[in-house]
């Protein structure tokens, strides 16, 4: 009952897999803190596509997966960068992919939030091709029944000239909009295209920009999800929302302690970690939801490991991972992605991320998971 597996040196070594997953319950909903999963979507393993087609999406399996994580209790954020929004999902798939999950949350009660984006630009745009883009995707969105979660656009990167812009988009869709909505700051690290973001690289510049579109418009805020990567950048970004404005973190790297919080306040969470982790992550919240912060971190803490792992350089391919991980623990049949992106890390990145999974207990049947890694490790001549 071993498993062989490479190292990043060349070597290898053997690992006993753990015979009985985490004990968990489900169903119950969260009371302290609000959660959301970013979800993967599941290709369609046997469509006849290449990595630049448009994506071929498996509509049964990826709802089922959505509908495993409001089973326990999490929202999902659906059409975000763990969807694979600007690499492999175009806009007419995040699209369809907003109408189905919506109907779907609809029909089960579950939580929802929705990317609205810029992406059905394909080349250089003017602002005002920007705003009429975003219009439209909030239009989508809305006539979903679901929130928006207006997220960063590589075009208004590339078309603003400066603070100023950022201001006056912002400023209009926030009037526009229905109901509040929860704004999105990706770092560079998740999309290299985002680089000065609010009109600057500084990130103390661009943090005063992005309070004031905030400041200007706080009955139309829900929240804010940062995604930086920078612990206590996003604690005093916290610090300084006005009053009724939610933090929700997107930080993979350091959620455990932003989630319990401190004496001043605490972030929710909007995670594309917590699609892998989902049923551990909201046993955990749970915990909290009882005054147990100690508890909580007990659960959550010895996950950091797993989700530094499949987040390191280059950040954006982390989805690999999280897919991956997916296709162990039995949400799919196959390790295929859209865009090919199956491909987008190295076998003991895979190794790594197996072990570190299993070792926290997150197959429900740890069999089929050391399974389906041997088969994997023998695709690439690895013998056992």
């Amino acid at each position: 009952m071993t498993v062989r597996l490479p190292d990043p040196e060349g070597g290898f070594r053997v690992y006993e897999p753990r015979q009985e997953p985490l004990a968990v319950t489900s169903g119950t909903p969260l009371t302290s803190r609000t959660v959301f999963s970013a979800a993967h979507v599941v290709a369609d393993p046997f469509a006849d596509t290449t990595p630049d087609s448009p994506a071929a999406v498996d509509w049964d399996a990826t709802l089922a997966f959505r509908r495993h994580l409001w089973s326990h209790g999490l929202g999902v954020a659906e059409a975000m960068d763990t969807a694979q929004r600007g690499m492999g999902l175009d806009w007419a798939g995040a699209a369809e992919l907003i109408r189905r999950s919506a109907a779907e949350a609809k029909t089960v009660g579950g939580l929802i939030a929705c990317g609205v984006g810029t992406d059905q630009l394909t080349g250089p745009a003017t602002l005002d091709e920007v705003r009429a883009a975003y219009e439209e995707q909030l239009a989508l969105v809305e006539e979903s029944d679901a929130q928006a979660i207006l997220m960063a656009s590589r075009a208004l990167a590339a078309a603003a000239k400066g603070p100023e812009d950022y201001l006056e988009i912002y400023g209009h869709l926030l009037r526009q909009a229905a109901e509040p909505v929860v704004l999105h700051w990706l770092g560079p690290m998740f999309d290299p295209a985002l680089e000065g973001y609010w009109g600057s690289s500084d990130l103390d510049a661009a943090t005063d920009t992005f309070l004031e579109v905030i400041a200007a418009h706080p009955d139309k805020v829900d929240g804010i999800k940062v995604s930086l990567l920078d612990a206590q950048r996003e604690i005093d970004l916290r610090r300084r929302l006005p009053e009724g404005v939610r933090c929700y973190t997107g930080d993979d790297f350091n959620y455990p302690e932003l989630i319990a919080g401190d004496e001043k306040g605490f972030s929710h969470a909007l995670l594309g970690i917590f699609d892998p982790l989902g049923p551990l992550a909201a046993e955990a919240v749970r915990v909290l939801d009882t005054g147990n912060t100690a508890g909580f971190r007990e659960l959550l803490d010895p996950t950091v490991e797993l989700s530094r792992h499949l987040f390191q350089a280059p950040t954006r391919f982390y989805k690999t991972g999280v897919v991956f991980l997916a296709w162990l623990a039995g949400h799919q049949s196959h390790f295929t992605m859209v865009g090919g992106l199956q491909s987008a890390r190295s076998l003991p990145h895979f190794a790594r991320a197996y072990e570190l999974a299993d070792g926290l207990g997150l197959f429900p049947d740890p069999k089929l998971a050391e399974e389906r890694m041997k088969n994997l490790l023998s695709l690439y001549g690895v013998n056992q």
